[in-house]
């Protein structure tokens, strides 16, 4: 167990950096390039990342997954002809896809999006994609070859470079008539992002590649072994990405034919987009750890057939998420709107956190979840949960969002929805498995707490008569003192973390 906790504390302090840059740098573009600048960027983007799973074809993932079990075999050699093969299909792919996605863009832009404005942005995206393919495909190979530190340092590279570029740079390039161009001039400090990640890479890539035996001979690699993998993964992420790249799409759509215009849309996207999901998403770096150490560690306990041991992880991982999500709903339900106000300096409150936040609570037990669901080769039913999720948050989305008086809450309505739906038929496809005793339990109690404490806080404590921060500062020592006294935090957690905090020191 000690290992499972080591791992976990260690993937948190990581992705909590990586989640730390993100919100960085998304807080500082709202504040210099305004609302309807990040509208448009964010409105773009899914389209970005729906270009890069195109052109990527699943590749780097089969790279990985090739070097790996060559790495493991020492056939040393034979690595650089799966990067030589896998670097041509990428080179063709680039040079089928790329054309066409030119000659879509207009379309996409005036057509799908409703705003031509974000046709250079849409351009710019497409010119950063080959250098984003080719960083996966060094990714793949450092990753098969297992060194991870590379690939962590060269995001967080791109982040501090994206984070320096939009404090220094962008303010002397917006340009307050023409959100457009703005939006268009942060799509090119993303792609530099790319470049300087790409070079670092490189480096690694390079230096690794010298240490391998020259004097072996050396076949080019198969095509087939590649693409046997690539193609499945590409599929599945493909759809995942296309769901995403379909969100602003059927937003925008939705809320035009309410009445709304292109403009006002897209400034409303970016807002929910930019600001409130990713603010809302921010805690989720625990459960994300957890997600990740859960796979391995299920997966041993299952083919030991430990149940013991199996529940026990799966316990602790749900419900420390379910805390995560107990003080994350709690507060941002309390608090959350005036907080996206300080920070992202937003121009009016509309009360997204409060429908958000209650509903988000059942976010941050989805992705451990979902890890669960795949190491106990439910892998299957869990993508088809997620499938239905995305597909019911879209056709929500335009049923509500297209009603005049509703509009974006009828969008807002639907994020949650979507959230809802996977991840209670997550809890469901669980509780069907003889082999795991995990109930609700988990986090019914936490989340009668969450409304206990937003209850004593809303009309009990009179909260006009504090600042910002002293109210925050009460809120959070209320649902601590709640959740010590019905046992959902317990003195042993602590144990258990200072015994491998003083083993690691």
């Amino acid at each position: 167990m000690s290992s499972f906790v080591k791992g976990t504390i260690f993937l948190t302090f990581v992705i909590f950096l990586s989640k730390l840059f993100g919100f960085i740098y998304r807080m500082q573009f709202m504040r210099v390039a305004g609302e309807e600048a990040v509208g448009i960027y964010m409105t773009a983007y899914p389209a970005f990342i729906f270009f890069v799973s195109l052109l990527q074809l699943g590749i780097p993932i089969a790279v990985a997954k090739v070097i790996a079990e060559l790495h493991a075999k020492r056939r040393e050699a034979q690595l650089q002809a799966v990067m030589k093969t896998a670097g041509r299909w990428s080179i063709i792919s680039i040079i089928i896809f790329t054309p066409l996605l030119f000659l879509f863009i207009p379309y996409l832009a005036g057509t799908l999006l409703h705003n031509d404005a974000t046709r250079l942005t849409l351009y710019i995206g497409l010119g950063a994609v080959p250098i984003v393919v080719f960083s996966g495909l060094i990714r793949g190979y450092l990753q098969g070859i297992a060194v991870i530190s590379a690939t962590a340092w060269s995001q967080m590279l791109e982040q501090v470079i994206r984070i320096a570029l939009i404090s220094l740079l962008l303010p002397f390039l917006v340009t307050a008539d023409n959100p457009a161009l703005t939006a268009a001039y942060a799509m090119a400090i993303t792609a530099f992002g790319e470049v300087f990640s790409f070079i670092y890479l490189y480096i690694h890539y390079q230096y690794k590649k010298k240490k391998a035996k020259k004097n072996d001979p050396v076949k080019s690699y198969p095509a087939m072994p590649l693409l046997r993998i690539a193609v499945p993964s590409a599929g599945s992420r493909l759809f995942g990405t296309f769901t995403w790249f379909l969100e602003p799409i059927v937003f925008l759509k939705a809320l035009t034919v309410s009445g709304l215009t292109a403009v006002g849309a897209t400034t409303l996207y970016g807002i929910i987009s930019g600001v409130h999901v990713p603010l809302l998403l921010f805690p989720s770096f625990i459960p994300n750890a957890l997600a990740i150490v859960l796979i391995p560690a299920v997966s041993d306990a299952v083919a030991r057939s430990n149940i013991q041991s199996l529940n026990e992880r799966i316990g602790i991982s749900l419900r420390l998420s379910s805390l995560v999500g107990c003080y994350a709903a709690t507060y941002f339900f309390l608090h959350g709107d005036e907080l996206a106000m300080k920070l992202f300096n937003l121009e009016e409150d509309r009360g997204f956190m409060k429908i958000l936040a209650p509903i988000f609570y059942f976010y941050y037990i989805q992705s451990p979840l979902h890890s669960i669901l795949q190491a106990i080769d439910e892998a299957r039913p869990a993508m088809m949960n997620s499938i239905y999720g995305g597909l019911g948050k879209l056709f929500v989305m335009f049923v509500l969002a297209s009603q005049p008086f509703i509009q974006e809450y009828g969008a807002i309505i639907a994020i949650g929805f979507g959230v809802l739906v996977t991840s209670f038929l997550h809890m469901a496809t669980l509780r069907n498995h003889k082999m795991i005793a995990a109930g609700f339990r988990f986090f019914a109690i936490p989340y009668g707490i969450f409304i206990l404490t937003c209850f004593i806080q809303s009309y009990l404590i009179p909260m006009v008569s504090f600042s910002f921060w002293t109210n925050s500062a009460f809120t959070l020592v209320i649902l601590t003192l709640l959740l010590v006294l019905t046992n959902q935090i317990k003195w042993s957690d602590f144990k258990v973390l200072r015994s491998v905090i003083s083993r690691r020191l």
